[in-house]
């Protein structure tokens, strides 16, 4: 005959092992709903559990018609395969920038003390004189082929920028056009002439964690939300580090502000957050885990995404800022589809100066474009600036100014492969929108000839396409943090049933 005691004992036993085995089969399942036989279709997704940092990331988007849901299948799917493909051509991967100009707002403070956080140039013996003496029209000129050649030494560790190129490649550079006649630029084109202005190999470069944070991270980031959005004084965007304590405010205040604001005054807000949300994505996800004797470990942060991200430690800002990735990647697709006809035409050379490598980039590229024109929930732009016309354009040119002053912020930041990517990400948004406000223009293309009106210069194709590539990243890696989310809570669920076994046997 049992006693109370021992009947307690047994009852915990027996619920213990069939939660263990209930849970275990129910994770199985979702594992294996992970890796599905067919490609979804919009709408479905396959991380439908709720898992702490993106359980209320789902759902329709604010200002346009589209749910997140049929983006990350997009994207999964279409985009993000053929992306990465593109942007590890010669045409794509090679981007020159000049880091070392001065910050026009406030003291420079120097570069950042962190290993090897600074610019590793070639001598200036390696760098062809054909380089820095100019470029020449990129759909006139022809090159010879480019062939391998011994590359400068390469430095590969945390901010080091690794601007590494072999003379041939370089050579090839001079040829490729720098012509710009539009009017109307989102954004200040660096001076290709500049004897500061390098070209740097993003595959060399890639966009990781570095160590860069803290007041001078934080200053960059409160000029460009508190200063350039539109925004006065009185009201503190949420979480801001810079603020000054206002108790338990949750941002109430920021958000009713918000909502009395025009459609394009919260647009230009929702880009900035998007943009700062990917870019943390990114150094979540490429992350230094291990710096030991051999190579360095980099891969995902679960601490430092939920950190950011995870409405508890966010006081649900978290999902409001990768909300906001989401519709300026939606931006960023709309430009990509409407500036395809600039590319379809035939003339239209990526020109590297290898003739195959370059028709197959070319049709690579095309791919991907028809694949942004087949997506079904755009954008819709034409609710912009479609007021009274005066009033139109002026709006339009305070926004296009204000987005410009945020470009000049990143000669702010001290980190150089942190003002590499933010300039080149930057970059890339400002092309995407003035493509978005030059429909007529691009309408306008002469077919069979170059236009003194719409053109794009190499530095902005460039831009655009590896900045687009950073979104579908930071898409993609939300899908990555989602599993490791997932294992985690299996993790613990497990811990907390052997726990319990080993808590009844005793009994």
């Amino acid at each position: 005959m049992l006693n109370a005691t021992q009947t307690r004992g047994l009852l915990v036993l027996l619920l213990s092992l069939f939660c263990g085995h209930f849970g275990w089969g129910w994770f199985q399942n979702n594992a294996k709903s992970k890796s599905p036989q067919k490609e979804p279709v919009y709408g479905e997704t396959p991380d439908s559990q709720d898992q702490s940092c993106l359980c209320h990331l789902t759902g329709d988007l604010d200002d346009c018609f589209c749910d997140i849901e049929s983006i990350d299948v997009f994207n999964n799917f279409k985009i993000d395969p053929h992306i990465r493909k593109l942007v590890e051509r010669d045409f794509f991967r090679y981007y020159k920038v000049n880091l070392k100009r001065p910050c026009p707002f406030w003291p420079d403070e120097g570069q950042c003390s962190i290993k090897d956080c600074h610019v590793e140039p070639c001598p200036e013996s390696k760098v062809p004189v054909g380089i820095k003496s100019g470029n020449y029209n990129k759909f006139s000129q022809a090159a010879g082929s480019i062939s391998d050649a011994r590359e400068c030494e390469q430095a590969h560790e945390l901010g080091a920028v690794n601007s590494t190129l072999s003379n041939q490649t370089k050579e090839a550079f001079a040829d490729w056009a720098h012509h710009d006649d539009a009017q109307d630029h989102f954004c200040g084109l660096d001076d290709e002439m500049s004897p500061d202005a390098e070209y740097v190999d993003l595959l060399l470069n890639p966009e990781r964690y570095t160590g860069y944070k803290g007041p001078s991270a934080w200053r960059v980031w409160n000029s460009i939300y508190e200063e350039n959005c539109f925004k006065p004084r009185s009201v503190y965007r949420p979480l801001n580090p810079l603020a000054p304590s206002r108790g338990d405010d949750d941002g109430e205040g920021f958000y009713k502000w918000m909502e009395g604001l025009c459609l394009e005054k919260r647009v230009f807000y929702r880009l900035i957050s998007g943009l700062h949300s990917s870019i943390n994505i990114h150094l979540c996800a490429e992350y230094l885990l291990d710096e030991g004797w051999g190579k360095s470990v980099w891969g995902p942060n679960l601490h430092e995404f939920r950190q950011r991200f995870d409405p508890a430690e966010t006081k649900g800002e978290g999902t409001r800022r990768l909300k906001n990735l989401y519709f300026l990647y939606l931006i960023e697709l709309r430009a990509l589809s409407k500036v395809t006809p600039y590319f379809e035409r035939s003339f239209i050379n990526l020109y590297t100066g290898n003739s195959q490598e370059d028709s197959s980039t070319k049709e690579l590229l095309l791919q991907v474009l028809n694949e942004t024109k087949a997506f079904p929930m755009h954008f819709d732009e034409s609710s912009m600036f479609a007021g009274h016309k005066i009033e139109s354009k002026t709006l339009k040119e305070e926004f296009r100014l204000h987005f410009k002053n945020i470009s000049r912020i990143m000669d702010c930041v001290g980190c150089s492969k942190c003002r590499l990517w933010g300039t080149l990400q930057t970059q890339g948004l400002g092309t995407a929108l003035r493509i978005l406000f030059s429909e007529k223009e691009i309408k306008k293309l002469p077919e069979n000839s170059p236009s003194k009106g719409f053109q794009l210069t190499r530095q902005e194709i460039v831009a655009l396409l590896n900045g687009f590539a950073r979104l579908s990243t930071s898409i993609k890696e939300l899908h990555n943090f989602r599993t490791l989310l997932k294992d985690q809570s299996f993790t613990g669920f497990q811990h907390v049933s052997v726990s319990m076994k080993n808590s009844s046997s005793t009994l």
